[in-house]
């Protein structure tokens, strides 16, 4: 159970990672520096497309989290095998961290298929105390 709450950690952190990608060496830039006053603006004006992808792949991030919670606490509280719920979040965050990764570097096709997996996975989490 322990493991199963680091994973769901580590999950809940996915986002943060794609801000720091969105923000990263900003703050010491001497053009067009990191506005903290004003950071949405700041990262939907910016003129680098990969910090602006990477806004957008915090924000998709953020928004894949409720479901994958809802399925994970469906499925400890069903009682589903918890080698299973275990599996299936490390393949969820394993294809969560590629989809990051290809969003950031503009493969928008394999992008959205890594999240249709991503989302299979997370329907098999919601539904494995019926198959385990």
């Amino acid at each position: 159970m322990l493991l199963t709450a680091a994973l769901l950690l580590i999950a809940s952190q996915l986002p943060i990672l794609a801000a720091g990608i969105a923000k990263s060496g900003a703050f010491r830039a001497r053009d067009n520096r990191y506005d903290n006053r004003e950071p949405r603006a700041w990262l939907e004006q910016h003129p680098d497309p990969r910090r602006r992808r990477a806004n957008a792949a915090q924000s998709n991030s953020f928004e894949a989290l409720p479901f994958l919670f809802a399925a994970a606490l469906f499925a400890l509280f069903a009682h589903a095998n918890l080698t299973a719920i275990n599996g299936l979040l490390v393949a969820w965050i394993i294809l969560r961290c590629f989809y990051i990764w290809l969003y950031v570097n503009d493969h928008a096709s394999l992008r959205s298929l890594v999240w249709s997996i991503a989302l299979a996975v997370n329907i098999a989490l919601l539904f494995s105390p019926f198959y385990g």
